[in-house]
């Protein structure tokens, strides 16, 4: 027993390994998406025309790689935030970081959900559901290395608050548009991809600066 809690309390406790396992998983997924893309067949294009619009039928697809992309985008930095700010990790934290990275492969799969049933609102759910627990599982990461003091000591106070307020803020603004979402489903992505660009290019308005 003595031993059990003696490699219990020095497991997990690199934060590079962390952020290296974050960096691969991340890149993964952003890769899967793109290769749910494909070409027209060509023996079905025999003018300008035709590829035009078997072009126009995909976007429903691009759409929804444009939402997931820069899903991945914002909570990859948003993780990437809450580690920079650690001073150490345990072996707690890193079983809640790789729940939170094992949310971020399903990602893939509700991405590719949606994109084949655009118009449903099941499949909007789902996927609304997938960055609801993206964003509850980087939330609880970091109340949790708060809590368990592993956090620097400026990182306390006014950063701490700062990226608690942003998660929920911005799961708020997602929840407003799964609400979009289930009378329009294609209101509510688009809704979500200009909350998603909002926080990605940040620009600076006095109203959208404060979120």
């Amino acid at each position: 027993m003595e031993t059990h809690t003696r490699y219990n309390r020095i497991a997990g406790a690199d934060v590079g390994r962390l952020e290296a396992l974050s960096d691969g998983i991340f890149a993964f997924a952003a890769t899967v998406l793109v290769l749910d893309f494909h070409t027209p067949d060509a023996a079905d294009i025999h003018t300008e025309a035709q590829l035009l619009g078997a072009l126009a039928a995909s976007a429903p697809r691009l759409m929804t790689w444009l939402l997931s992309l820069m899903t991945l985008g914002i909570f990859w930095v948003g993780q990437q935030t809450g580690l920079n700010q650690l001073e150490r990790s345990n072996r707690d934290l890193t079983w809640l970081h790789f729940v939170f990275l094992a949310i971020v492969t399903v990602l893939p799969f509700s991405t590719r959900l949606l994109a084949d049933f655009f118009t449903y609102r099941t499949a909007f759910v789902i996927y609304w559901a997938n960055i609801f627990l993206l964003g509850a599982g980087l939330y609880a990461t970091w109340v949790y290395a708060e809590w368990a003091k592993l956090i620097r000591k400026d990182a306390h106070g006014e950063i701490s608050q700062a990226i608690r307020r942003r998660i929920v803020i911005a799961q708020s603004l997602y929840g407003v548009g799964a609400v979009v979402g289930l009378f329009n489903v294609t209101l509510g992505i688009t809704l979500i991809i200009l909350i998603q660009l909002n926080f990605a290019i940040a620009p600076r308005l006095p109203i959208l600066s404060r979120l």
